[in-house]
């Protein structure tokens, strides 16, 4: 087989194989002009209601929908009330609105096939705190084996962080830690990943080699994000061996047809992301994406290499500068030459750091004592080239 076909070998059998699945699915395609699309909806549901007891045998779904915001908005428009849902408030109380009309809606779509539905709400913080992150995860599983459809979606309401850019993707590629997914599929406006001359790229062999910024464009008017917030989800994905396939989500029978295993490239619907060749550790994933750094710790060139090509802790006498406050325990970004080389979980305060950054050992022991962790942050708690 010749290598460049490698990949549409692996995804088809990934899609035949795989038997728990985390689908999400976007405003942009879940909602128009007059709010939800319920036609849409019924179609998405008719065809997950096949795929999870298709030929190939039972598979499961966690879907994560969003459209409250939206949905929100539409409905206060059929009121003839013309909100203003731009600030963070009105966003708020607009998902408030919406949430409960995009789960009835949900439930609609799936009844007529026996489905059973679970509303799950999340905020990052539900997943930050290693028990509420094991509770979260004996639910789904216990949702999962009753064989009902857990729909997910940004507690809105409440979020403050979670509103901003890449919301719902960022919690889904969270989520397929959170479950052991084995496959991301992401629905989007947009049919697929668009290349330079804009044409879609059937696939991906290395979500960490793009240029984001340059190759995506803004963010969609209904949603939050934008095809960069659905690709650094999928280079989080890729990171722990999961691949990702970015699909049309308004195209007929979208799912149905993924799923179908044509023969041939040039059928083959949106673009496949391919998973990393090595996964990192389940562990190291949670500890760097569990929270935003709060802070950034700047490092010279020599402890630079140590990181990239040794594989070493970072010492006190690596770090040149440090930005934020933050107390030990925190997650902070690692950075040289104004270029991020991953996070890690600190073990010295912001105010600490800065007393005894660029000291060698028996220095740091002058300054604070015998009370002192010779790394600042050990190899075990930190993840290069993480994607935030």
């Amino acid at each position: 087989m010749a290598a460049d076909e490698s990949w549409w070998q692996d995804r088809k059998k990934v899609l035949a194989q795989a038997r728990v699945v985390v689908i999400k699915v976007g405003s942009a395609v879940l909602t128009g002009s007059h709010g939800l699309e319920e036609d849409l909806l019924c179609s998405l549901a008719e065809q997950l209601s096949a795929l999870r007891d298709g030929r190939c045998g039972s598979r499961r779904f966690v879907l994560v929908s969003s459209g409250a915001v939206a949905a929100g908005r539409a409905a206060l428009a059929a009121c003839n009330r013309q909100a203003d849902t731009a600030g963070l408030a009105a966003r708020q109380a607009a998902a408030a609105i919406g949430q409960g009309l995009l789960m009835r809606a949900w439930n609609r779509a799936f009844s007529p096939y026996g489905i059973p539905t679970a509303q799950v709400l999340l905020t990052r913080d539900d997943l930050r705190a290693r028990q509420r992150f094991l509770n979260a995860r004996n639910t789904f599983a216990e949702l999962l084996d009753w064989r009902v459809l857990p729909i997910v979606n940004e507690n809105d309401t409440v979020s403050v962080s979670e509103l901003k850019f890449g919301d719902n993707d960022c919690l889904a590629s969270l989520l397929v830690n959170l479950i052991g997914a084995e496959l991301y599929v992401n629905l989007t406006s947009a049919p697929g990943v668009l290349d330079a001359s804009g044409h879609v790229m059937s696939h991906i062999p290395d979500v960490a080699t793009l240029d984001l910024g340059r190759l995506c464009g803004a963010k969609t008017s209904v949603g939050t994000g934008g095809m960069y917030s659905k690709l650094l989800a999928a280079r989080r994905a890729a990171q722990i061996g999961v691949p990702t396939l970015i699909l049309p989500g308004r195209a007929p029978r979208v799912l149905a047809r993924a799923f179908a295993h044509e023969e041939h490239h040039d059928q083959l619907l949106g673009t496949w992301v391919c998973p990393a060749v090595h996964a990192i550790p389940r562990r190291k994933f949670w500890l760097a994406y569990q929270s935003d750094p709060a802070g950034t710790v700047t490092v010279d060139a020599g402890a630079a290499a140590a990181l990239l090509e040794r594989g070493s802790s970072l010492l006190p006498g690596g770090v040149s500068a440090v930005e934020g406050s933050f107390q030990k325990g925190a997650l902070v970004r690692m950075v040289h030459a104004d270029q991020s080389l991953g996070v890690g979980l600190t073990n010295y305060s912001a105010s600490d750091l800065k007393k005894i950054m660029g000291l060698k050992r028996h220095e740091v022991a002058a300054i604070l004592g015998d009370a002192h962790y010779p790394d600042v942050i050990h190899r075990d708690n930190l993840l290069l080239d993480a994607a935030v």
